[in-house]
């Protein structure tokens, strides 16, 4: 019988101890990721018990991270992130600089140095893509417009947090902590800043203009062996043997190379197959991530230093959630969008756990920050769901307070109303379409070539405006609002197009439009063959369904209409 079987005991106990937790952690409706940090404490050699070898879970968190990265990379979409990236990229930045502020100030009273209370700060700024993603997810928002301005907030957060793991290694002398492994001490800070960000460049450079063309060739080349093992096998070695090449040649973080990675799969044809093949996999890494960094946590902190946890718990649940909020209302988005990001951004995770780990590695955080931070993540990924629980009460709350509201949702929004500008005449017999996505483009082109008027009502700001640049009639906000139907003036419209939307928005949507015209006929795309059973069935217009064909028919039926109620009218 062997002997060395401390491998073994660590994910025999860890895997064992994992599902035990994030089972219950399920139940109670929880991330699993809480019953996995959970796992972790257990076996913690802070805590009574088994105790699993650290140095060996440190290792295999590695590869966790570097798996977390390749993951973050293949779900990075700049064109996602274009979509809304006039709320996303300052909003995120600011909310980072705010979030990071309150940290450092705080930290500062506490008497801890700048370089600590810097990191410190930073860790408790950026959210967790895992927490999230399935939070959103749960609750159907991922495709919906405040689900894109959540996630395209991440994405951001995501890049600087990258850009945070680049630089804190090489500034940490000027912050007060260690030089970087095999770094001359007497070097300048700003040399050794200068080099580090050299070599990330020409890091970066050799991915695009290389990496970019050579991965996605060597995955071709393996499809056509048809062998599914050498296909994961190539996906899998791509991850490491990037991540480790980047630390290794580059001299850049392994975190970085990951990251890289993932984007580079991403550009292959083959990037879905990659995805659903390593899923399984990065899943494993991902959980013992989390199991070892639940190792690090004393749960004497929570005895020791409550109201330490309290203040950081605030900073995250309450400073986060209120900059976001007032940043998202700022940009003039509805009280509901405002909520909803408030409450995806109200806890920490995975970029938390790493920059904390790195922070420590350099000199930049003692255990106690460490054991602040993991106790600051485990308290809000557990109260997060509370939150998005909440968003519906309090948005109805504030309804209800008549100025309030006012205060909050749409007062003076110009997006809201449609621009003086446009005719009179042109808001009469108009076709109103919901929702601007793929099917809404194709029937507005369709339509306005034939001469057909249009006014979209769309919740995506930047859609709005950019129609509006295009001399496209078009106003802001949920049509399930009665204000934005009758600002794209339903009484006077001959047609109501729906794009596809959860069914009990589409009876709002349907039952306001008839009240204000009772005349207008409506035409409903539905996602799926039961969604349109379900529209017929309740009588709320003609319904199409295949995506491909879709519009096209939409097109058609409309102008049939129209030509038809046109021969109809008294004139002829």
């Amino acid at each position: 019988m062997p002997h060395d079987v401390d491998l073994i005991i660590l994910l025999a106990v860890g895997f064992g101890l994992a599902l035990v937790f994030g089972y219950i952690a399920a139940r109670l409706r929880l991330p699993p990721l809480v019953g996995y940090l959970v796992a972790g404490i257990v076996i913690s050699p802070k805590t009574p018990g088994i105790v699993a070898d650290l140095t060996l879970a440190n290792q295999l968190a590695e590869l966790g991270v570097m798996f977390l990265m390749f993951g973050v990379g293949m779900h990075f979409s700049l064109k996602d992130l274009m979509q809304v990236r006039r709320i996303a990229i300052p909003g995120a930045i600011l909310q980072i600089t705010v979030a990071t502020l309150l940290g450092l100030v705080i930290s500062m009273t506490w008497g801890w140095s700048f370089g600590s209370a810097l990191v410190f700060g930073l860790s408790l700024s950026c959210a967790s893509t895992v927490v999230l993603l399935k939070a959103l997810g749960d609750r159907g928002l991922l495709d919906s417009v405040n689900g894109k301005i959540a996630v395209g907030w991440l994405l951001v957060e995501d890049l600087v947090m990258v850009l945070a793991l680049v630089l804190l290694p090489a500034m940490a002398v000027l912050l007060g902590g260690n030089a970087l492994e095999g770094a001359d001490p007497d070097q300048n800070i700003w040399m050794t800043l200068g080099l580090t960000l050299l070599k990330v460049t020409g890091f970066i450079a050799f991915m695009l203009i290389i990496g970019k063309r050579l991965v996605p060739k060597i995955m071709q080349l393996v499809v056509r062996l048809g062998s599914r093992e050498l296909f994961t096998l190539t996906v899998v070695a791509a991850a490491i043997s990037i991540a480790y090449g980047s630390y290794a040649i580059f001299g850049v973080s392994m975190a970085l190379g990951a990251f890289f990675a993932g984007m580079v799969v991403k550009e292959s044809d083959f990037s879905h197959r990659a995805e659903e093949e390593t899923l399984p996999l990065r899943e494993v890494f991902s959980i013992l991530f989390f199991v070892s960094v639940g190792m690090l946590f004393d749960p004497k902190i929570i005895i020791e230093q409550p109201l330490h946890i309290l203040a950081v718990i605030g900073i995250i649940m309450v400073g986060k959630t209120l900059a976001a909020m007032a940043l998202v209302l700022f940009f003039r988005y509805p009280l509901n969008t405002a909520l909803t990001v408030g409450a995806s951004l109200a806890q920490i995770g995975e970029f938390s756990f790493i920059l904390a780990t790195l922070g420590l590695s350099i000199g930049l955080l003692t255990l106690e920050a460490q054991n602040l931070i993991l106790a600051g993540a485990l308290f809000s990924i557990s109260l997060n769901s509370l939150l998005f629980s909440a968003v519906e009460p309090v948005q109805k709350w504030i309804r209800e307070r008549s100025h309030l509201a006012r205060l909050l949702e749409r007062s003076g929004d110009p997006l809201a109303m449609l621009p003086d500008e446009v005719s009179q005449d042109y808001l009469r017999d108009q076709v109103v379409i919901v929702g601007h996505g793929e099917v809404g483009r194709r029937i507005t082109k369709t339509l306005m070539q034939d001469g057909i008027k249009v006014v979209i009502a769309e919740e995506n700001r930047e859609i709005v405006e950019n129609l509006r640049e295009k001399g496209i009639a078009a106003v802001s906000g949920s049509a399930t609002e009665p204000g934005v139907l009758i600002q794209a003036h339903i009484q006077h419209a001959r047609l109501l197009v729906i794009s596809p939307m959860d069914i009990l928005d589409i009876h709002k949507i349907v039952d306001t439009a008839k009240i204000l015209n009772p005349q207008i006929q409506v035409l409903v795309c539905a996602e799926n063959k039961a969604e349109a059973d379900l529209i017929r069935a309740d009588h709320l217009g003609e319904v199409y369904l295949a995506k491909e064909e879709m519009a096209k028919n939409m097109s058609n039926y409309i102008l049939n209409q129209i030509e038809i109620a046109h021969h109809q009218s008294p004139s002829h």
